[in-house]
């Protein structure tokens, strides 16, 4: 069972990050926006149940639970505690499965570079995450998860940066957030 170890505010009013002292994932990040694609992960179906609960997003040893604006946060993390402590903790796998991004085209590849050193680092923790949905012609897509997906600071100020360190790469490059 984990324990948690810090419970931290987010740039994200509307969301709380959960530091655990024990791993859920071993590097593998799961995001669901809704309970129906939370259906088939013990946790998140449980955190789901909580009303106001509309976003989760864990990787590691933290969790990031988002609310729909209209709870109380103090009573909320009180109940999004109790499944949390309740969960197993995950046994390190014999083999990790690492990412291969060896067919990324090489501008993909420089900028994912720069992204995973410079950026992602920064969203974690604060308890979202950003995946590169794509480069087709001069428009890089990608998603947010966790705090980040409804951050206003996400939609702004961060978006702004990718688009900068993209440019660094091609200067043509526009950023866009499916």
């Amino acid at each position: 069972m984990p324990k948690i170890a810090d419970i931290e505010d987010t740039p994200n009013p509307n969301a709380v990050k959960f530091v655990l002292k024990d791993r859920l994932t071993w590097g593998t990040a799961r995001s669901f926006a809704s309970a129906e694609s939370a259906a088939a992960d013990p946790l998140a179906a449980k955190l789901f149940a909580i009303p106001h609960v509309v976003n989760v997003y864990y990787m590691d040893k933290w969790i990031t639970v988002t609310q729909d604006g209209e709870a109380d946060w103090p009573k909320l993390v009180r109940e999004i505690a109790m499944p949390i402590r309740e969960v197993e903790a995950v046994e390190k796998p014999s083999s990790e499965a690492a990412s291969d991004f060896g067919d990324d085209e090489p501008r993909l590849a420089a900028i994912r570079k720069l992204l995973d050193e410079q950026i992602r680092p920064a969203l974690m923790s604060d308890g979202g995450d950003l995946q590169i949905v794509g480069l087709e012609g001069n428009v890089l897509t990608i998603r947010y998860f966790g705090a980040c997906g409804s951050c206003p600071s996400s939609l702004a100020g961060t978006l702004s940066a990718i688009g900068n360190l993209a440019r660094t790469i091609e200067p043509d490059i526009e950023v866009e957030v499916v």
